[in-house]
């Protein structure tokens, strides 16, 4: 080895010693008079080196040309610092390196950006300089933790008898809601892979097997539109079991997030987990990913607005849409009218809502708002009653359909949390939502869409109404939440295969096609099958959430920009006409 010690290694207990450090320059300070300071950076941390004029005259004219980001070896004797020069909140802090030997193993550039400094450059610089960028302590911290989580994983799945196996990365191209990457056959011309969006099948094809319980840190690619917490290439932890109901798949996972919990965030988790149905999730939250670390659960009002002088309440009602509102506790003075005007427009331009309704409460429990003299003075006493409101607090309500009500007022509840600081930093909560629709109905295709995937398995109480009332079928599926993100999906599949080809038929799927793309599996289905279920989580967005983080990228060593770019290496880039001639490929770049 070069060095005898890492950057963040040495303490007291070594001065005297003889020590060899290597690293990056993270800062240099000459003080004057042969007096010269580095700090020498490595991922385990940092140690102040001292060139001082006992160093020897080569030495110290080399120390002259250091800059930041110099790679270095350097070696000298551990010394306690001078009294009161001590640095607390390093752990190296108590010592210095006193340096008598120097050599400069590769000299850096002006760089476009310094890693140690306090300020982030803009998000597109720091990608394309991703290498500068990945030796921020930040991002060191971030991929330790990466790093863990995940041998932390698999050390729990291990402990419970699950086997890794390695799926195939190039595959066939199946309907799985995304659009597929495909990688063109030179063997096989006119012929695709697919990358693969998930490993469901073939974990499927493993439970047939008999291997019973699987387990796999997969890659995962789906060619589609992004957002922070998004990428094209993902990784999830991705498990599956037989014989087992959607209880033991959720009790499997209960435990995986309590152990996390306390070993990476010294957390205690009472479990199981909470659990709450979609239709519970959407009538309370308007979401289905509901964010549980604060209350201001949605409202319904429509019965009194059935009641109301207001015409656009009680045409709502009328109407049969929906009345519903949120009661932002204490927040009437920190949102003025333009504040308020400003929600309105987040609804309408963003949601399709045609407006919001507010009232501020007064003393008395009185409501205020220009929309006020609508009422009777009854109606909106009910009205405060109904929204348990206090002095001080902000009502808002939106009338429109369902969903456009979950929607608009699920984003204000979102904007509230954040911006009244309705939770504490650090505080985490994990809950399920359970019993999904099976089905959506796809206006455009004039055809039921699956809501998680075809393969997922109804309820067993709901499989006569695969026939009569499919809108009404609820599925095995579960969804881990975490502090109102979606950290992971699961379901309990179809196992038998008539079963199978009759949801194939409702979502569209004729008999040739569903031979086409996944015979296979039918084929499986029909040799032995056991009951079998399982779960995908998110490994970057577990990261993201456990990091107390914003943005999947600085989760990902070497992620895509929003517009699924390299900018280090300029992917996605042109490739040689050899190369397409090869595959037989030509392109059309017309726009």
């Amino acid at each position: 080895m070069i060095r005898s010690h890492t950057c963040g290694e040495l303490r007291l207990e070594n001065a005297g010693h003889q020590a060899t450090l290597c690293g990056w320059v993270d800062s240099y300070r000459d003080h004057g008079g042969g007096l010269l300071f580095v700090d020498l950076r490595d991922r385990y941390g940092k140690t102040q080196v001292v060139f001082n004029p006992e160093s020897g005259p080569q030495v110290q004219e080399l120390a002259k040309t250091l800059r930041s980001e110099f790679v270095i070896a350097v070696r000298g004797t551990v010394a306690r610092r001078p009294e009161g020069t001590a640095n607390r909140e390093l752990p190296t802090g108590e010592i210095e390196l006193r340096a008598n030997h120097l050599e400069v193993l590769n000299a850096c550039a002006t760089p476009p950006f310094q890693p140690g400094a306090m300020e982030l450059p803009g998000e597109d610089l720091r990608l394309k300089y991703r290498y500068l960028d990945l030796r921020r302590p930040d991002m060191q911290r971030t991929l330790v933790l990466r790093h863990r989580m995940i041998k932390a994983m698999r050390d729990y799945f291990d402990e419970h008898d699950f086997l890794e196996v390695e799926t195939p990365m190039l595959g066939r191209s199946t309907p799985e809601g995304a659009r597929d990457y495909l990688v063109p056959s030179r063997v096989h011309p006119g012929s695709f892979y697919a990358l693969p969006q998930s490993p469901q099948l073939y974990k499927q094809i493993l439970m047939v097997a008999g291997y019973d319980r699987y387990v796999q840190v997969a890659r995962c690619f789906r060619d589609e539109d992004l957002r922070a917490d998004r990428q094209p290439e993902f990784t999830q932890l991705d498990l599956e079991m037989s014989f087992v109901n959607a209880d033991d798949v959720m009790g499997i996972i209960d435990g995986l997030v309590a152990r996390l919990a306390r070993q990476i965030l010294g957390l205690e988790l009472a479990l199981p987990l909470p659990r709450m149905t979609y239709d519970e999730a959407m009538e309370r939250y308007g979401h289905d990913a509901p964010d549980l670390r604060f209350g201001m659960e949605l409202i319904d009002a429509t019965d009194l607005a059935r009641e109301a002088e207001f015409r656009v309440f009680r045409e709502a009602a009328e109407a049969g849409l929906r009345v519903r509102g949120i009661n932002a506790r204490q927040a009437a003075a920190r949102y003025s009218r333009k504040g308020i005007d400003e929600l309105t427009e987040l609804v309408k331009q963003s949601f399709g809502a045609k407006g919001l309704v507010w009232f501020k409460v007064e003393e008395g429990r009185t409501l205020a708002s220009p929309t006020a003299k609508n009422f009777a003075p009854p109606l909106l006493a009910r009205i405060a009653e109904r929204m348990e409101a206090e002095p001080g607090d902000l009502l808002l309500f939106v009338a429109d359909s369902f969903e456009v009500t979950c929607k608009a007022l699920y984003a204000l509840r979102k904007r509230f949390g954040e911006e009244l600081k309705l939770y504490p930093p650090g505080t985490m909560h994990c809950s399920w939502v359970v019993e999904f629709p099976m089905f959506a109905w796809d206006a455009e295709e004039n055809v039921w869409a699956a809501m998680h995937h075809p393969f997922t398995a109804p309820r067993p109480q709901d499989l006569a109404m695969l026939a009569s009332e499919p809108g009404k079928c609820r599925a095995q599926a579960y969804d881990l939440v975490i502090n109102g993100s979606e950290a992971g999906g699961g379901t309990i599949r179809i196992h038998d295969n008539q079963v199978q080809q009759q949801v194939f038929s409702l979502l569209g799927i004729d008999p040739s096609h569903a031979r086409q793309r996944f015979g296979f599996l039918l084929d499986a289905l029909q040799y032995g099958a056991p009951p079998h279920g399982g779960i995908a989580l998110g490994i970057d967005r577990w990261v993201m959430l456990f990091g107390g983080l914003d943005n999947i990228r600085d989760c990902i060593a070497f992620p895509k920009t929003q517009k699924a770019t390299d900018l280090m290496t300029e992917a996605p880039g042109p490739v040689d006409a050899r190369q397409l001639r090869e595959l037989r490929i030509k392109t059309d770049k017309a726009t």
